[in-house]
């Protein structure tokens, strides 16, 4: 019976291999879909040695923004854009806004 441990990582290591050769936004949130719309993504590996940043950077993304390494937004080589924070990835640039569902009417019109 294979560690669960391992099989996780595995994983993790399965996308960031797909990642390498993302060259839209589409391609990354179908890569990193975790069942809450075709506009956001999760990326669980956040505490293993690859990232989402290092990854997209070999396919040819660019960093636009970045507040830390928790949280920024990428270009992909067709324009569109990804923003992470902290493992959840937007589609867009959502720096300076909240991505979350928690944004109602009086915190959005700001």
């Amino acid at each position: 019976m294979p560690d669960t441990l391992d099989t996780f990582w595995a994983v993790i290591d399965e996308q960031l291999q797909e990642l390498r050769t993302a060259k839209t936004a589409d391609d990354v949130l179908r890569i990193l879909a975790d069942g809450h719309g075709p506009d956001r993504g999760f990326f669980g590996g956040s505490g293993g040695d690859g990232t989402v940043n290092e990854a997209l950077h070999a396919a040819g993304w660019e960093l636009v923004w970045a507040e830390s390494s928790l949280y920024y937004t990428m270009r992909a080589p067709d324009g569109s854009l990804i923003t992470y924070v902290e493992g959840d990835i937007y589609r867009g640039d959502r720096h300076g806004n909240s991505p979350g569902p928690f944004c109602g009417p009086a915190a959005c019109a700001a």
